[in-house]
């Protein structure tokens, strides 16, 4: 395996890939964003509604049929603020969410994250996670009993309360009657950070038994906008058993039948676990009680005017009969918020809730990748505590650093060897022009001369195949983690989760001019830039291939890297530049060491080779 056909083998995948993403995928994905829009719109207008304006929903199961999407205030839609100040509602207020509380109906269904605006100006919304029926997307979590005669607990409960205001040193605490002689009392509990507790109490005041069984759903209406990348999930997520389970939007709707309009549920039986729905950086999830067996399922509905209905429902497995003067309680968490993953730690290891970390989407190389954001958190923590701000970039540079000195042995060994097969050249250039039109000779005495000179062209390729699963690591880890959502670096660079902002095409900044769409492709950022040099300079202390066309297609590579990292994160642009510096400085000392000329003589003079 030769260093040279690997390099050029990567180069003309990730073009390929490049290629795809921009000229196939890209208007795939934008058509499909237009049609879900059109869908979300044509159902907003259209859709009917029962007479309290609610869904109704089935716990344990699909959505009933009149369950039809979104209906409010007068069976229409109107503003999200207005839909929430006209509900009785209970305050929510605490370090990381505020909101509100539906009497209604007992739903959390107004959740906003307090640290976490929409982008980087600090005058941006704040992130807004749960929304009301009646407001343009709903997306709520509900809680109650299911029994032979009915569900008590959610819509049509009317929920009273002497609390005004729900926070972390102050329960919220609900009771209601029903017709059947029941009362409910609920009472809920919030952390500091993104965990309700819910406890649910029946107490039977009527004359019969009633048989009931708990349940904890979450419930959204419109498919939302979505990254489209293949490498990350979004959409209903859980962990059952022990066992991740991950299904996309579009497979519950493959699955959708057009006749019933109505996806029956997969149900799997649990003990605890948990489920939900994932975004990219955003969770929400409800959680049983952990001892108890419970079914869980996802199930779909496309309602007749078109709006999409995702459910995740959580239901206990054993009935429970209440005796006339007795009674029953259900204990039940709810997570909304941000996916910080020492929190969700902490939750897992500290609340017992399976597996929560594994929300945030770590991908093939997990073993890789888990450990590494855990890495980047301690060293931007360390650095934090330095008084440096861009924590995170700074945290990088060093762990490329750490990277590079734990993978020396092994690096120091193949860039001698192509130290060696550099100092070689002259003499491939005579096999060459010797037997430039005997290809098998030609090989066949390249293969003795390197027995004879005790060179391994393959050892080359170690330093390519280390870098390879780290690259895809990192670039996991600052896609999908929170923590690197919004992290500026220095200079220009404020977000380093997002692409380089400034172009070539503006002379980076200095031509303030809007770039039209169709020159997007070209528009390169500075680093980006950077990086090609870079690897530029690397690929001039590389021993050259001997085909010419395969030595131009050899430098033309940081081009072609150059343009397909320019719409990556800016922070793997940094990582790859700084790893390609580090690399470069390491070869030139070997190279300057071993004698041999670099860079064709460009970047030093050449020594007698031993």
């Amino acid at each position: 395996m030769d260093n040279k056909n690997l390099i050029l083998a990567i180069g003309l995948s990730l073009a390929i890939l490049f290629t795809w993403q921009f000229f196939i995928e890209g208007p795939r994905r934008e058509a499909l964003l237009a049609e879900q829009e059109r869908q979300a719109e044509f159902a907003r207008q259209n859709a009917p509604t029962d007479q309290a304006g609610q869904i109704i929903t089935t716990p344990g199961g699909a959505p009933l049929s009149s369950a039809v999407g979104a209906a409010g205030l007068n069976g229409e839609i109107g503003p999200r603020a207005d839909v929430v100040k006209a509900g009785r509602r209970v305050l929510l207020e605490s370090d990381s969410l505020t909101g509100s509380i539906n009497l209604d109906n007992g739903r959390i269904d107004d959740i906003v994250l307090r640290n976490y605006r929409e982008t980087v100006d600090p005058t941006s919304d704040n992130i807004t996670l749960l929304s009301p029926t009646g407001s343009p997307d709903p997306y709520f979590a509900e809680f109650g009993w299911n029994g032979t005669e009915g569900t008590f607990g959610g819509s049509g409960a009317n929920w009273q309360t002497t609390s005004r205001t729900l926070t972390p040193g102050s329960p919220l605490v609900l009771t209601a009657q029903t017709d059947q002689g029941l009362a409910l009392t609920r009472t809920y509990t919030v952390d500091d950070k993104f965990m309700f507790t819910v406890t649910d109490r029946i107490d039977n005041n009527g004359t019969a038994p009633i048989s009931l069984s708990a349940f904890a759903r979450l419930v959204r209406i419109n498919t939302p906008d979505t990254t489209g990348f293949f490498i990350l999930h979004e959409g209903p997520i859980g962990v059952l058993d022990g066992t991740l389970r991950e299904i996309d939007y579009d497979d519950l709707e493959d699955d959708f039948d057009k006749d019933t309009r109505v996806l029956a549920p997969t149900t799997t039986a649990s003990t605890g676990g948990w489920l939900g729905i994932t975004d990219k950086y955003w969770l929400a999830a409800v959680i049983p009680d952990q001892n108890k067996p419970v079914n869980a399922s996802f199930s779909y509905q496309q309602t007749s005017r078109g709006a999409d209905l995702y459910q995740t429902d959580i239901l206990e497995q054993n009935v429970r009969t209440v005796p006339p003067g007795a009674s029953i309680e259900a204990t039940s968490r709810f997570f909304v918020g941000a996916k910080v993953f020492e929190t969700l730690i902490d939750y897992r290891d500290n609340q017992n809730v399976p597996r929560l970390e594994m929300a945030i989407d770590f991908g093939w190389f997990f073993f890789i990748t888990k450990p590494l954001l855990q890495i980047l958190i301690i060293m931007a923590a360390f650095i934090s505590d330095l008084g440096i701000v861009a924590n995170f970039g700074v945290a990088i540079l060093v762990v490329t650093v750490i990277l590079k000195i734990f993978f020396f042995p092994l690096a120091n060994k193949s860039y001698k060897s192509m130290s060696r097969m550099k100092a070689l050249q002259p003499k491939m250039t005579e096999l060459r022009e010797k037997y430039g039109d005997d290809k098998q000779k030609m090989q066949q005495e390249l293969m003795a001369m390197y027995k004879r000179e005790k060179v391994n062209p393959v050892s080359g390729c170690l330093p390519m195949l280390l870098q390879i699963p780290v690259f895809f690591a990192l670039y996991k880890v600052l896609f999908t983690s929170i923590e690197m959502r919004q992290s500026p670096f220095y200079g220009w660079i404020v977000d380093l989760s997002e692409r380089d902002p400034t172009s070539i095409l503006t002379l980076f900044g200095l031509i303030p001019w809007d770039i039209p769409s169709a020159l997007a492709i070209v528009s390169i950022g500075a680093w980006p830039l950077f990086m090609g040099f870079s690897m530029y300079l690397q690929m001039k202390l590389n021993p050259a291939p001997a085909d010419p066309i395969q030595a131009r297609m050899f430098m033309l590579m940081p081009i072609m890297f150059m343009f397909f990292l320019a719409n990556f994160p800016v922070g793997l642009v940094i990582y790859w530049t700084w790893n390609n510096l580090l690399s470069v400085t390491q070869q030139y000392i070997i190279m300057r060491r071993m004698g041999v000329a670099v860079g064709g003589g460009k970047l030093g003079g050449a020594k007698k080779t031993t």
